[in-house]
């Protein structure tokens, strides 16, 4: 009887073996020719940080992470859920590797990150982004300009919500503030800000002027996941944006920013379950891995099992 995961046919292909591609998935380097239903991209800038540079390694720690989840020839089994997610037949991943980055130069990064999305929203792939510090969201966002509307989910311990500091507009403390001045973005749903933040308080005044909700980590726990998504607007587009940071350090050190009383992994990974059956997910970005500052390496590993299950459940759901 030949095994139904086909590990028996053809190359065994373990974790450490051959190219370090997001999931050992198919490599795409003409992005005139994307044909996927996810487009993996890695935007390793980290200019925009307000202390521990490092982020810009974060998308080569998870590639390099990700292979130990790439399931094999027939997806992931989960048991709980009774399902199995991303078969390889079914889930067309590959990766387009990085954005061209001009080192000192903000605009000219940002203007190739925003042109790489926009490619893969024209070829109707899902963008999943690969940061980068934060401010990587900034050109990722104006990139919809004409794929809208889109409802922004973020989880971080800091708002973000800094309009102009020393001059300074596109910085990681940045990006939401940029969003909200984007017609398209019609909501932010900002989940996870606690503790000392980037963000002065008329800031959080002004994000919720503007219609944001926001959440700290102890008042997602009083709400619980179901408590949490009622708050999100239901049958929108979401653009899930995910700095590492979010997560507490005890399982997420190495990052430039680490905030403790963060939350643990089931407690996100609930919410984006839900989240994806609410509506759907049109984006993704998952920032501010900083590997040098974690040699366990547990935090790419976070990153890299975040992406990979979340991707799962978007397209069960779809």
């Amino acid at each position: 009887m030949t095994s139904q995961h086909g590990y028996e046919q053809g190359r065994l292909d373990l974790p450490f073996v051959g190219h370090c591609s997001f999931g050992k998935r198919p490599i795409c380097t003409d992005w005139e020719h994307i044909d996927a239903d996810v487009a993996v991209i890695g935007i390793p800038y980290d200019m925009g940080t307000q202390y521990r540079a490092g982020a810009r390694f974060g998308p080569r720690a998870i590639r390099e992470a990700s292979t130990l989840y790439s399931f094999g020839h027939a997806g992931a089994y989960d048991h709980e859920d009774d399902t199995t997610y991303l078969p390889i037949d079914r889930v067309r991943i590959i990766d387009i590797g990085d954005v061209d980055i001009i080192h000192t130069d903000t605009e000219r990064s940002h203007a190739n990150s925003e042109l790489a999305i926009r490619k893969i929203l024209e070829r109707g792939a899902l963008p999943i982004v690969l940061g980068g510090d934060h401010a990587v969201n900034i050109p990722c966002i104006r990139a919809f300009r004409d794929f809208g509307p889109i409802h922004i989910v973020q989880i971080d311990a800091h708002l973000d919500f800094v309009d102009v500091r020393h001059g300074v507009r596109e910085g990681h403390g940045n990006p939401m503030r940029r969003a909200v001045e984007q017609a398209h973005v019609s909501g932010l749903t900002q989940i996870g800000i606690r503790n000392v933040s980037s963000t002065a308080r008329e800031g959080y005044a002004d994000a919720r002027a503007r219609g944001s909700t926001i959440l700290s980590v102890r008042q997602v726990r009083k709400l619980g996941a179901q408590g949490v998504l009622d708050v999100i607007p239901a049958g929108a587009r979401y653009y899930v944006t995910i700095d590492i940071d979010g997560f507490d350090p005890s399982i997420a050190p190495g990052t430039g920013t680490p905030s403790h009383g963060g939350f643990l992994y089931y407690e996100v990974m609930e919410i984006l379950q839900g989240l994806a059956r609410r509506g759907k997910v049109v984006g993704v970005d998952l920032v501010e891995v900083a590997p040098a500052y974690d040699p366990s390496g547990i935090t790419s590993f976070l990153a890299a099992q975040v992406l990979l299950n979340f991707l799962g459940y978007i397209f069960a759901g779809r």
